[in-house]
């Protein structure tokens, strides 16, 4: 369906203006397809990105700084979601011993166990969502994407 009939704006101010809700309309709309298929696992989209993040890690702890700079919602209370992901026994939280103001996080077994179970179903879900779209368009759309945030 097209931006104007999800909205319901026949007329936008400009060409821009419809480039910029389209882009917060569609990041909304593909946050709320990677929820409803994570939701049944018990973890948020932030957790899963923790998770994420902490697997490509490859075993080696990360302190919590360097999880918030790798989010892709930096706004995220990234001290909170871990907490989260500790208690539900994904992630481990230890206190760097060289520098006790230090928090290193590192992935449980658990947790690789859960991402081994949504991997198949998230790759089935990209390509779904892409599948009217050739690979060079794809690949197009990264890159306009990429020079939209001055990359």
């Amino acid at each position: 369906m097209r931006l104007e009939e999800e909205i319901g704006m026949t007329q936008f101010r400009s060409p821009f203006q419809k480039a910029y809700l389209n882009i917060l309309f569609t990041g909304n709309w593909l946050e709320a397809q990677v929820e409803s298929l994570i939701k049944p696992f018990g973890i948020s989209p932030e957790q899963y990105n923790v998770l994420r993040i902490l697997r490509g890690q490859q075993g080696k702890p990360i302190n919590l700084y360097k999880v918030q700079e790798r989010m892709l919602s930096r706004m995220s209370n990234a001290t909170r979601l871990v907490e989260k992901l500790r208690l539900k026994g994904l992630v481990t939280r230890e206190i760097c011993e060289h520098n006790r103001r230090k928090v290193e996080i590192a992935i449980t077994q658990k947790g690789l166990d859960l991402l081994n179970k949504l991997d198949p179903l998230v790759e089935e879900q990209e390509r779904a969502l892409f599948e009217r779209l050739e690979a060079a368009d794809v690949e197009s759309l990264s890159e306009v994407l990429d020079k939209v945030r001055g990359n």
